[in-house]
Parts: C-alpha cells; structure tokens; sequence
C-alpha cells in the first residue's frame, strides 16, 4: 500500500509559477507509475500529467503541454509537478495517484492524495 501526500500548493498571480511535490510511504514508490489530476468547483477531476516508474514516458493533458512538468526522484520517493505560466482556468484542487501504469483515467489509479488547493489570481 502507498501514501500519498500533496504539498506546495497557494495563491499566485497569473504568470506565475508553482511547483507542487507528492511524497508518498513505502518502499514500493519506484514500482507505481504516478500521476497529476486536477478538480475545480463544479467540474469532474481531470488528468493532467502522468510519469512511468523510472520517468522513461510522460504524458500531458493538452491543456498544460508545453507549460507544465512532471517530474519523479525514486530515491526520495517523490513526484513534482512544475507549473508555469499559470493562468486562472488552472485552478482546481491538485491530487497525485499511483498507479500500474501510465494511464490518463482517474478510475485506473489506485491510490490517491488528499490534495493541495491551486488558486490563480488574474
């Protein structure tokens, strides 16, 4: 089983960037494949970003291409998120998952963070 904790997360002006870390309990991190998803008022979680177990692959939603980062250090069992050029209509609560694979559906992860919120101030 795995832990999941989100951090890093805050109020920031459009423009601006963020970097969000998820450190996760257990020796077994390396064996998961991780991933970002998001959730704003109102909306269903989405996918943002996911990373194979040694980084070989990532995958981004179209929305964040180009703009954000996954990223993983297996020795500190952690996974980051580097966010830049933020804008509004990326705020949402942020959660990490782990899961089997790198799958871009919420329903295939099978651990999950409690999140950390993202505002974005225009």
């Amino acid at each position: 089983q795995v832990q999941l904790a989100e951090s890093g997360g805050g109020l920031v002006q459009a423009g601006e960037s963020l970097r969000l870390s998820c450190a996760a309990s257990g020796r077994t991190f390396s064996t998961y494949a991780m991933g970002w998803f998001r959730q704003a008022p109102g909306k269903e979680r989405e996918f943002v970003a996911t990373v194979s177990q040694r980084a070989l692959s990532r995958y981004y939603a179209g929305s964040v291409k180009g703009r954000f980062t996954i990223s993983r250090d297996n020795a500190k069992n952690t996974v980051y998120l580097h966010m830049n050029s933020l804008t509004p209509e990326d705020t949402a609560v942020y959660y990490c998952a782990a899961a089997s694979s790198t799958w871009t559906e919420a329903y295939k992860y099978d651990y999950w963070g409690q999140g950390t919120q993202v505002t974005v101030s225009s």
